[in-house]
Order: C-alpha cells, then structure tokens, then sequence
C-alpha cells in the first residue's frame, strides 16, 4: 500500500510565483521612476530629489549587480526590469541635460539642510536589510512562514513608493505648513522597509 509523501518546503519559492528577480525589479523601477520625474517634471516647479531616495538607489546597483538563480536566467521578466530601470534612467537624464544641465544637477542635489540626516538614514537602510537577513538565518529562507513575511513585505515596500510618489508630486506641493519631523520618520520608513526586501533576498 503506497502512502502520499509529507509534503517538502527544502526548495526556495520566489514571492508571488514570479521568476527569481521580479520583484526587485519592480521595486527599482519604482525608485528610479521617481528620478525621472524628478528630472522631467516642467521647470517652474522648484522640486529636488529627497536625500533618502539616494539611499534608495544603492537598492537599485544592487539589484542591477546581483545575480539571478540559474533558473530564472530563461525567465524575461527579470532582464525587461533592469532594460527599463536602466534604459529608463540613462533615457531621462541625457533628455534633463540637454534641455537644461544646470536645473537637472540642481534638481539631483539635495537640500542643504537635510545633508545632517544621512546617519539616521543610513541606520535605517541598514538596519532594515540587516534585520532582514537575521530572520533569514534564524528561520531558514526555505521556511514557509519566512517566504510568507517576505513576500508580504514586497507587497508593503511597493506600496510605500508609489504613495511616496503621489504625496511628493501631488500632495505636498499643495500644502503650505509641512510637518518636517513626521516627514524624516516617513522616509526613515520607507527606506527600512525596502531595504528589508532586499535583504530577505541577498
């Protein structure tokens, strides 16, 4: 009498069911996107790049170096996402410096008086990736409840950009008296959470 296999969690699932780089993707278009509207948004709107998106991007370089699993390298999802994060952004700048050099290094520098906040934002970038992959030790990257957090933190860290996106572009430009305090903890936020992501899949 043949009996039915327990079931075996010794193989590494990639969030979603997607091939193995996707949602690192994703995740750098979304920061890079918010360069290029950065760059490309109408020159009598005064906007500069957040310092915290920077730190974003170190996210992305190392999306872009990192090497996908030998079998997601047929997949074409993973390789569209870096064409786009990198055709995309080597696509806006070279249209923001022909159009106008001086306003697209203007809009790329960030503001003075946010220079003393990178030793707070790189704690939080490298706490939330640090975090991330001590739960990796801890709980095994093939255990089920760990893809389970994981893939639920692709689904927060996305989410958290693109309102990012809306509330820099939309919504703050409306608004005359900004809570700055609450602002560094969004950020602060938002680069943790991504950088968790990223950990969870170094």
């Amino acid at each position: 009498m043949s009996t039915v296999p327990a079931p075996s969690y010794d193989q590494e699932y990639p969030p979603f069911g997607l091939p193995a780089g996707s949602v690192r993707g994703f995740l750098s278009v979304l920061i890079c996107s918010f360069f290029w509207i950065v760059l490309l948004i109408p020159a009598d709107q005064n906007i500069k790049a957040p310092l915290g998106h920077f730190f974003l991007l170190t996210l992305v370089f190392l999306s872009f170096a990192s090497h996908p699993l030998q079998q997601a390298r047929a997949h074409f999802l993973p390789w569209l996402m870096r064409v786009l994060f990198v055709g995309g952004s080597a696509a806006a700048v070279a249209v923001a410096v022909v159009k106008n050099p001086d306003l697209a290094a203007a809009r790329l520098t960030p503001d003075a008086n946010q220079i003393f906040q990178w030793p707070v934002l790189l704690a939080c970038l490298a706490g939330g990736f640090g975090v991330a992959l001590f739960f990796r030790f801890v709980m095994g990257r093939r255990s089920e409840l760990f893809m389970t957090i994981r893939a639920w933190v692709g689904v927060i860290a996305m989410m958290l950009l693109i309102v990012e996106t809306l509330l820099q572009f939309v919504i703050l430009p409306t608004i005359s008296e900004k809570n700055l305090e609450a602002l560094k903890v969004w950020e602060g936020t938002i680069i943790a959470i991504v950088a968790a992501y990223f950990g969870s899949r170094a």
